[in-house]
C-alpha cells in the first residue's frame, strides 16, 4: 500500500474575498489567518469576540500537484483520497468533481480517485461557518444541551468546547486538522486486525483477527517482538496462536513496569506480495471493571493483572482550542507532569475530541490508564436515521484506532448524560430519552463487544449501570460531586460520602500572574474588569473563590497574593477529597479530579496552566498521590463552625491519622507526631511503628488535642522509611486567617541544582518562585517546621528567589 502526503502548496481565502493568502497544512483557519496578519491571537484580551465574527463566513482552501506518467499510483487497483480529520462541515471537489460533504471531525472520510488521476491534479475544500450551521438546524429542532455553550451545538459533530464550556472560550475553528493523503492499494488492505490476549497460569496466548476489504482468501502474517527487540514469532499465520510462557506484563504507573511487545501483521496475496502492513505496540496485560456486590453496595475499580488498583489522576480536556497548536512534544510534557505527580490514571472527557495516536502511545509508555470517554456530554441528541449511521462510523473508526493500546482501561458513552437526561433536562423528554436508552445502552454497547469485546464498556459517567437508576449513587458506579465548589460546602464535606470511584471534584484558581499577563495589559488585572470576566467563564466563580477565600484567609492586599490564595484553596479542596477516599481505599477506588489541564488561559479548575505551569494543586497532587501517603483526620473549627461567633459546645480538636500503602509490597514504617507552636517548638509528640501491608489503609487512634491552643498549636506529622521521611503535613485546628503565625524569617540559596529554603518558626504553604513563575521543582507550597529543605530544579533558570509562606 502506497501512502503520499498532500501536504503542500495549499492557499486559503474567505470565500467573500478574493484574495488568496499561503496555508498550513495540517492546520486550522484560525492559525493561517493568524499567519498571515488577518487575526490577532484570540487568546488576548477580548479577542475572543472577533475570533468568533470570523467563523460567520466559508473558507476555501485548495492546492494542486503533478503525477508523473509512470507515477506507481497509476498501477494501484485503487487510490483513495484520505482525510483523518476535516473540522467540520465540507464539501471537498477534486479535479472539479464533488466527491462528498464530510460532516463529523470525529471521522476518516475516504474517496475513491482513481478515475479521477490526471497528470494535473487539483484538489478544493470548502468549510461552511459552523456558526450559521448550528443556528439553522436550530431552529428545525430546538434541541439543548450546556448553557455555556453555543445554541445548536449538539447537531454538528465538533468537539463540543469548541463553542464554550465553564472554562472555555466560543472559538470554533475549522480545517484540514489531521494528514490528508493519496492512498493506492494493490488488491485489498486490512479492514481491521484485532489482537486478543488470553491470560492463564502466568502465560499469555496471543490469537489475532485479521479481516481484509472484500474478505479476499489472502494470508496475513505476524511477527511479535518482544520488549528488549528479540523476536519470539516470525511471520506466523495469523490462525496461528503465538504462546508466551514468561510473558512481561504491563502495570499503571506505581505498580510495575510498562513493557510494550511490537505485533506486526503482514497482507499477502498469493504470490505472497505484502499488500498492507498493520504494525503496533501492545501491553500485555487484563484490564477490566470489578462491579462485585460488598457491604456497602457495589464496588467499581479497575482490576489489572487482577489487582484492584486505586484510580488516582485527573480529567483531561483538549490542549488548546486552535488544534495546530498541540504537537507531539507539548502532549509528552504535560503526560510526563502527571506521571512524575503519580497519576496512573487519565480520563478523557467527552466534550473534546479523540486524541492523536500518540497521546495514547505516551500513555502506553508512562502507564497512564485511560477512561475514554465517546465524544458526547453535555447535551441531548436526536436519533435519526443520519445521525445513527454518522455516529456509528464515528465509533468504529475511533475504536479500531485505539483498542490495541495498552493504556486503554474504559470506554464510556458519554459525559453527565445519564444524570442530566434522567432528570429531563435541557427539555429531554419522551422519545429524547429514549434516544438516549438506544445510543448508549443499546447501539454502542452492542458496537463495541463487535469490535472491542476486551475492552469494558461503561454506559456515562457519572452512572450506576444505566437506566436512569440514580446515576450518581454514592454506593454504586462512578460519582461526580461538586457540593464543594457549586454547593459552597466547606472542604470537610467530602467527609460525608464515601463513594465508589469519583470520576469529577473541583475546585477553580487562578493562573500564575505571568500567565495572566500574557493576555491582560496592565488596567485589566482586577479580576472583577471586563476582560479578566472574559476569561472566567462560571459566572458565579470569582464570587465563589472570594467567598472561600473569606472563610480562610486574611483580605489579599493584591494581585499576586490573591492568586496565591486562591491556588492554595484549590489545592486545599482536593487534598481534603483525595486523603479522605484513600482513607477509605476499599470502599472507595478512585479519585480523577477535575481538571489537569486548560485549553487557553483561563480561571478554571487546572492544576497545570495553559502556560503549563504548575498549580499548587499539582505540587499537591504529588504528594497526595504518592503511593505511600500519611494523612490526618482533624477535629478542629472547620467541621464544628461557621462563624466566631456562634453559640456551641467547646470545639472538639482531635487527630485521627492514616497511612495508605498503594503499592505492591508490604512496608515496615515508622508514624510520628508532635503538636507545636507557632515557633514550632514541640510541646507534645509521639510514634509509632506500623507495619503497612500491600494496597492497604491503616488508621492509627485518634489521639485527642484538646489541651491545644486553638489559635497558636498546630501538629506536624511524618511518615519515615529506613529512617527517612517519605511523607509528610500539618495541620491547624482554625482557619489560617486565625492562626498567630511567627515571622518564620524565611530564606532561600541557591546550591547547584538545589534551593535551600530555611525557617525559624512554622511557615505553612511556602512558595517558591523565579522572575518568570516558571521553575518546575521537585516540591513546593510545603509546610516547614523551623528547618530546612532542599529542592531540585526540574526546568527554569533561577535569575531571582521569591519565597512566601501564608499570613506573613
Amino acid at each position: 500500500m502506497i501512502t503520499r502526503n498532500l501536504h503542500d502548496n495549499w492557499t486559503m481565502r474567505r470565500m467573500d474575498q478574493d484574495n488568496w493568502y499561503k496555508a498550513t497544512v495540517p492546520g486550522t483557519v484560525y492559525t493561517d489567518l493568524m499567519n498571515n496578519g488577518l487575526m490577532e491571537d484570540p487568546y488576548y484580551r477580548d479577542n475572543e469576540d472577533k475570533a468568533l465574527a470570523l467563523m460567520e463566513y466559508d473558507y476555501e482552501y485548495k492546492m494542486s500537484f503533478t503525477l508523473e506518467e509512470a507515477d506507481e499510483l497509476f498501477l494501484c487497483s485503487q487510490v483513495l483520497l484520505r482525510f483523518e480529520m476535516l473540522d467540520t462541515i465540507a464539501d471537498v471537489y477534486f479535479n472539479g468533481v464533488l466527491l462528498g460533504n464530510p460532516c463529523n471531525m470525529h471521522r476518516t472520510y475516504e474517496y475513491a480517485v482513481k478515475e479521477l488521476l490526471k497528470a494535473e491534479n487539483d484538489l478544493r475544500i470548502v468549510f461552511h461557518s459552523p456558526n450559521k450551521f448550528i443556528r439553522e438546524e436550530f431552529k428545525k429542532d430546538p434541541v439543548l444541551g450546556s448553557e455555556d455553550c453555543s445554541k445548536g451545538f449538539p447537531k454538528i459533530r465538533k468537539a463540543h468546547y469548541m463553542f464554550g464550556w465553564d472554562w472555555g472560550p466560543r472559538i470554533p475553528d475549522a480545517g484540514i486538522m489531521r494528514p490528508v493523503s493519496l492512498v493506492g492499494i494493490n488488491e485489498t488492505r486490512f479492514e481491521s486486525f484485532y489482537v486478543r490476549q488470553d491470560h492463564h497460569n502466568g502465560c499469555v496466548t496471543l490469537s489475532f483477527d485479521a479481516r481484509n476489504e472484500g474478505n479476499y482468501n489472502y494470508i496475513t502474517t505476524v511477527t511479535v517482538t518482544d520488549p528488549q527487540g528479540k523476536v519470539i514469532a516470525d511471520e506466523i499465520n495469523s490462525n496461528e496462536t503465538v504462546e508466551l510462557i514468561t510473558p512481561q506484563l504491563w502495570w499503571p504507573n506505581g505498580y510495575g513496569e510498562q513493557p510494550l511487545y511490537t505485533v506486526k501483521a503482514s497482507l499477502r496475496n498469493a504470490k505472497g506480495d505484502v499488500l498492507d502492513v498493520w504494525e503496533k505496540r501492545i501491553g500485555l496485560r487484563t484490564m477490566t471493571i470489578s462491579r462485585e456486590k460488598d457491604e456497602y453496595g457495589e464496588e467499581f475499580c479497575h482490576v489489572v493483572n487482577g489487582v484492584k488498583i486505586f484510580a488516582m489522576g485527573a480529567d483531561y480536556i483538549p490542549q488548546d482550542n486552535i488544534l495546530s497548536r498541540v504537537n507531539k512534544e507539548r502532549t509528552r510534557t504535560l503526560l510526563t507532569h502527571c506521571k512524575n505527580s503519580h497519576f496512573n490514571c487519565i480520563r478523557v472527557w467527552g466534550g473534546g475530541y479523540y486524541p492523536e495516536d500518540e497521546f495514547y502511545d505516551i500513555c502506553d509508555e508512562l502507564g497512564l490508564v485511560v477512561w475514554q470517554d465517546l465524544m458526547f456530554a453535555c447535551a441531548v441528541y436526536r436519533l435519526s436515521e443520519d445521525f445513527e449511521e454518522n455516529i456509528i462510523a464515528e465509533v468504529i473508526d475511533n475504536v479500531r484506532r485505539l483498542r490495541h493500546h495498552a493504556s486503554l482501561g474504559l470506554w464510556c458513552g458519554n459525559n453527565e448524560m445519564e444524570l442530566f437526561v434522567g432528570q429531563e433536562h435541557w427539555g429531554a423528554k419522551f422519545t429524547l430519552k429514549s434516544d438516549y436508552v438506544k445510543m448508549y445502552e443499546y447501539l454502542f454497547p452492542k458496537l463495541l463487544k463487535k469490535e472491542d469485546p476486551q475492552t469494558y464498556y461503561w454506559p456515562a459517567s457519572p452512572s450506576s449501570g444505566g437506566g436512569f437508576d440514580n446515576p450518581n449513587d454514592e454506593n454504586r458506579g462512578d460519582a461526580h460531586y461538586w457540593e464543594v465548589w457549586h454547593g459552597n460546602q466547606p472542604f470537610t464535606a467530602y467527609r460525608q460520602f464515601h463513594f465508589r470511584y469519583l470520576s469529577e471534584f473541583g475546585f477553580q484558581s487562578f493562573p500564575a500572574v505571568k500567565t495572566i499577563e500574557t493576555f491582560t495589559e496592565p488596567e485589566d488585572r482586577n479580576i472583577f474588569s471586563y476582560v479578566m470576566e472574559k476569561h472566567q467563564r462560571n459566572s458565579a466563580a470569582n464570587g465563589k473563590i472570594m467567598n472561600y477565600m473569606s472563610q480562610t484567609y486574611l483580605y489579599p492586599e493584591s494581585l499576586d497574593e490573591l492568586v496565591y490564595y486562591s491556588q492554595l484553596l484549590q489545592a486545599d479542596a482536593i487534598r481534603y477529597g483525595v486523603e479522605h477516599f484513600r482513607r477509605n481505599r476499599g470502599r472507595c477506588m478512585g479519585t480523577v479530579y477535575w481538571q489537569l489541564n486548560d485549553c487557553w488561559p483561563v480561571a478554571s479548575w487546572a492544576s497545570i496552566d495553559y502556560e503549563g505551569r504548575w498549580k499548587a494543586l499539582q505540587y499537591y497532587a504529588k504528594r497526595f498521590f504518592a503511593p505511600v501517603l500519611i494523612s490526618c483526620e482533624e477535629r478542629g473549627y472547620l467541621d464544628q463552625r461557621v462563624s466566631v461567633n456562634d453559640d456551641a459546645d467547646p470545639i472538639v480538636k482531635s487527630i485521627k491519622l492514616n497511612v495508605q500503602n498503594e503499592t505492591m509490597d508490604g512496608k515496615d514504617l515508622e508514624v510520628r507526631w508532635q503538636l507545636r507552636d507557632s515557633k514550632a517548638a514541640v510541646i507534645e509528640e509521639g510514634k509509632k511503628e506500623l507495619y503497612a501491608a500491600a494496597l492497604s489503609t491503616n488508621w492509627l487512634d485518634e489521639i485527642n488535642m484538646d489541651q491545644a491552643d486553638l489559635h497558636e498549636n498546630y501538629v506536624s506529622y511524618q511518615l519515615l522509611e529506613d529512617g527517612n521521611v517519605i511523607s509528610e503535613g500539618t495541620v491547624l485546628f482554625c482557619p489560617p486567617k486565625h492562626f498567630k503565625f511567627a515571622d518564620p524569617h524565611l530564606k532561600a540559596r541557591l546550591e547547584g541544582d538545589e534551593i535551600v529554603i530555611s525557617s525559624d518558626a512554622y511557615a505553612k504553604s511556602v512558595e517558591i518562585r523565579n522572575g518568570n513563575d516558571d521553575l518546575l521543582l521537585s516540591d513546593n507550597y510545603f509546610d516547614l517546621n523551623a528547618s530546612e529543605k532542599r529542592i531540585k530544579i526540574i526546568s527554569g533558570e533561577v535569575d531571582v528567589l521569591r519565597v512566601r509562606s501564608v499570613g506573613i
